[in-house]
């Protein structure tokens, strides 16, 4: 019966459990073989009880047996998985098969039914000499016979651009411009190659641009980066060297300091000790005025009436609101032009910036005779595609011409960088092309 003894064997090979082969297969002590996970989830189910059955004839075992791999039926297993592969979503299922379908190969046009690989066998042995037309099994048979006549669609109607049975020419599309399915076929094949070269060729253009794009990337990371440690660099040598002019004017300060304090020592000095000898003179005239020995006071008072060395000693004038506020001005007003200049160089450096453009994409939108768009249209549909891209230079098209839109990303531009500017630019193609 259609070569049932395979799948029998095939049955042999699956888990009572999971109805599926064999994965990591143990045989039990009764003979029936499980998939090692599955009946370890038996068992630990069973481990309240202490006692442990076989799933299929129910034999009891205590104490629960060690289970190891046999490797003689996981090779059968394996030898069988790859000859059946179970249908999965989407595919076309064998409609012999019983119980979980396998996957078709073949669907037979005359039979009207698909067959795995053990069922192709078995038709052909049963139909032998190839009489009936058979096709690989690549969708659902039901989609490629007429509901209306129970016929296998073999017409293409170019009118109605649809499929039809050799019954169909008679009835509904009688009249009709209509070819068999191979001849359309063998037109569509035509055009297929030119566009498979289109697309190829267009797929090498667009293989060379990403090639040359992220050469470009690599070259203004490089760039940028280079851009960055010579402008730390820089930065660096100006702190440095700003540190050093704060080391000088500090050092001129204190030099300063140290001058006037030196000068402002020897005056202090002086004035302490004719403070004392004036002192030491008015003692000496108040005991005189106080002497009743007239001969000594004549004797004395002509040379305590001249003070030692007046005329030696000069006048002081201190200067009170003597400071270094000129120099504290002086500073300050540095710091100001230097922050009016940096502040200037740096917008300058952002000005020069955003005249560089680094990518520049080239979009050739294509507009049909009998659906022309407006350039705004245009413009609309790119911003979707780049929303964070700006859209220049949109010119209106006419009817079958293209419409060139130019977008620009653009960086910041530094002294010494170089960017490379990149054009991706579309193919111009035919009016029947909708794609961007």
């Amino acid at each position: 019966d259609l070569h049932q003894g395979d799948l029998k064997d095939q049955d042999l090979f699956t888990c009572s459990v999971c109805l599926d082969l064999l994965k990591d297969p143990v045989t039990l002590h009764c003979g029936h073989s499980y998939c090692l996970s599955c009946i370890k989830g038996c068992w630990d189910e069973e481990d309240q009880n202490g006692v442990y059955s076989c799933p299929q004839c129910r034999r009891t075992f205590r104490p629960r047996p060690d289970l190891h791999k046999n490797n003689v039926i996981a090779d059968l297993v394996e030898k069988v998985r790859k000859t059946r592969r179970y249908a999965g979503p989407g595919d076309v299922e064998c409609d012999v098969c019983t119980g979980r379908k396998v996957k078709a190969v073949k669907s037979c046009l005359v039979c009207l039914v698909s067959y795995c690989d053990t069922h192709f066998k078995v038709h052909n042995e049963a139909n032998p000499g190839g009489k009936h037309t058979v096709m690989d099994a690549t969708g659902p048979l039901q989609e490629k016979i007429c509901f209306k006549h129970n016929k296998v669609f073999e017409i293409f109607c170019r009118t109605d651009q649809t499929f039809i049975c050799y019954l169909c020419m008679t009835d509904k599309h009688k009249n009709h411009d209509t070819v068999s399915a191979a001849a359309e076929r063998t037109e569509k094949q035509r055009q297929l190659v030119e566009t498979q070269r289109r697309s190829q060729r267009r797929l090498q253009e667009r293989e060379k641009e990403l090639q040359e794009l992220r050469k470009a990337v690599e070259t203004l990371k490089h760039s940028a980066k280079a851009a960055v440690e010579d402008s730390e660099k820089i930065f660096t040598q100006m702190i440095c060297s700003i540190e050093k002019r704060c080391s000088e004017v500090c050092e001129l300060i204190r030099d300063q300091e140290k001058a006037e304090l030196s000068r402002a020592e020897g005056h202090l000095e002086r004035l302490e000790q004719e403070i004392v000898d004036l002192r030491r003179r008015d003692a000496e005239l108040e005991q005189l005025s106080h002497t009743e020995d007239h001969i000594h006071f004549l004797e004395s008072f002509p040379s305590l009436c001249v003070p030692p060395g007046s005329s030696d000693v000069p006048n002081i004038t201190v200067n009170r609101s003597f400071s270094f506020q000129a120099v504290e001005d002086s500073v300050s007003a540095l710091k100001a032009k230097l922050d009016d200049f940096s502040q200037w160089q740096v917008e300058k450096i952002s000005r020069s910036g955003s005249m560089q453009t680094f990518l520049e994409l080239r979009v050739t939108v294509l507009e049909r005779p009998s659906h022309s768009t407006s350039s705004e249209h245009s413009v609309n549909a790119l911003a979707q595609i780049w929303p964070n891209v700006d859209l220049t230079n949109a010119g209106e098209g006419q009817a079958g011409r293209t419409v060139t839109l130019v977008t620009s990303l653009r960086l910041p531009k530094f002294r010494g960088c170089r960017m490379k500017r990149i054009y991706l630019k579309e193919r111009k193609s035919s009016c029947h092309d909708s794609t961007f």
